[in-house]
């Protein structure tokens, strides 16, 4: 048998790809699991964290660029030689780092092992041919079918551009893809329950990484060059955890006070549970659950880690109501289940798990998980619901028919309540919302920040934020 000399980190990309394609995995664990099962130098692991991420952000308008060049119909492609062909293309088109006999020689290596002589061959002759091409690929017509060109120029289902454009104007929508594309900002919580943000930047800049503050948190801080940030002594110390602003606003607008008791209701992976508890100081009841017992011990994990002892967690399911928590809570975080539209930048498989009537079911499961939740608090107390998505029938439509149900609870205006510093949204047109927006596409500068005032509710969008595309809604219960 011939000895084929594979290049380990990107046969490890590929294992990865047919984990996320075939067997339903999420990307980030299944990345997390391969780079933690070998000791890969920090260049392989930034490279196979690349080639991942890009390879599935990219996979629509990949496949487009391979029903192209190959007489092999893409749904005929065997699973392992599709994505070698998907990264390879994604080396050709997408990155200028990498010389084209690299990326075609070793996917060529790849097939051979992942397949047969001819599927080396076949491999081979699409790639060379991509890579001979690449200047002369046809993409659909703008001015002819604008939702499809869009579809497949920023790789997003068809269905979900479609509904975007609907809702948001094609200006508006193309932004949000083409931030979804981008990698996101790598930002950290300063744990200031073990030490200052001054010492936190400190140290972090002796390490050799370059900090900057984060857009709108004192807590938060930006690395803009990562590496194994889980490896470095501020992490293993507890003094930084990693956290969007975004899911750092949430803790903030929940506003809970020290010697308060706070329940999480869906609280795994925990970056938001120990954000209330450092923001009590310490000092109260945080009672942590999740549905999955291996989500909570990653949540004491954590809690270990940052010096953090009031959390208490439990295996418990949303769905479900504790008669004995009855009125008991200062205030309740439901951060729901949801689409996740928000965060695609950061989990790109997102747009192919999801399906278009997935939120129906979601939907159905965020107002139950609302309803149950909301009698946990106490009067005079405070419900705080939140997504990670953009979508408004998960967001503002769930607020508003639990409000309609339940006359006890009304909404507080977030923009007199939050602790940031709410002048970098740019609020001054906030009181415009997105049908404000398709009216007048010119004046982009007219929503820089989308705050909806006029309904007391935060959406966060990623392409006018920067950040992570996040709802907020704030409500109280009536005295």
């Amino acid at each position: 048998m011939t000895y084929i000399n594979i290049d380990i980190p990107r046969e490890t990309v590929i294992k990865i790809l047919y984990d996320v394609d075939k067997k339903g995995a999420y990307s980030n664990i299944s990345l997390s699991k391969h780079l933690e099962s070998n000791d890969f130098k920090d260049i392989d692991r930034a490279f196979i964290t690349e080639m991942v991420y890009g390879t599935l952000k990219w996979r629509l308008t990949i496949d487009y660029i391979i029903s192209q060049f190959s007489k092999i119909k893409v749904k005929k492609i065997s699973p392992w030689i599709l994505n070698i062909l998907r990264m390879g293309i994604y080396q050709l088109i997408f990155t200028d780092k990498i010389p084209v006999s690299a990326a075609c020689d070793e996917s060529v290596k790849l097939a051979k092992r992942y397949g047969h002589a001819a599927s080396s061959k076949y491999v081979n002759g699409v790639l060379r041919n991509v890579s001979r091409n690449k200047d002369s690929i046809s993409y659909p017509d703008k001015n002819e079918d604008v939702k499809g060109y869009l579809s497949v120029k920023h790789s997003h289902p068809l269905w979900m551009v479609d509904q975007w454009v609907d809702r948001f104007g094609q200006d508006f929508t193309q932004e949000l893809l083409e931030c979804n594309n981008q990698v996101p900002p790598f930002s950290v919580r300063v744990n200031t329950i073990k030490i200052s943000k001054e010492d936190a930047m400190k140290i972090l800049t002796d390490e050799g990484l370059e900090v900057e503050n984060g857009k709108y948190l004192d807590e938060a801080l930006i690395i803009k060059n990562p590496r194994s940030v889980q490896r470095i002594d501020a992490f293993l110390k507890g003094y930084i955890q990693v956290q969007d602003e975004s899911s750092m606003i949430v803790g903030r607008v929940l506003d809970p006070k020290p010697g308060e008791f706070i329940i999480d209701v869906c609280s795994a992976p925990g970056g938001k549970t120990t954000h209330i508890a450092q923001l009590m100081n310490n000092r109260g009841r945080v009672l942590a659950r999740d549905i999955h017992e291996h989500k909570i011990e990653l949540i004491d994990k954590t809690a270990k880690r940052l010096g953090i002892d009031i959390i208490e967690t439990e295996v418990f399911d949303g769905n479900d109501f504790d008669e004995k928590l009855l009125g008991k809570a200062d205030r309740v975080l439901v951060d729901a289940p949801c689409t996740g539209f928000g965060i695609i930048r950061r989990k790109p498989d997102i747009k192919w798990v999801r399906k278009k009537d997935d939120k129906e079911e979601i939907i159905k499961l965020q107002k139950k998980i609302l309803f149950i939740s909301s009698k946990y608090v106490k009067q005079g107390g405070v419900i705080v619901y939140s997504t990670c998505t953009i979508e408004p029938e998960e967001n503002q439509n769930v607020v508003e028919e639990f409000l309609k149900m339940n006359d006890e609870f009304y909404l507080e205006d977030i923009k007199s309540i939050y602790k940031f510093d709410s002048k970098k949204f740019d609020t001054q047109l906030a009181e415009e919302n997105l049908s404000n927006y398709k009216q007048s596409q010119n004046s982009q500068s007219t929503l820089q920040g989308l705050i909806e005032t006029k309904n007391k509710y935060l959406q966060i969008y990623t392409n006018r934020h920067g950040i992570d595309g996040f709802f907020i809604a704030r409500m109280r219960k009536r005295s």
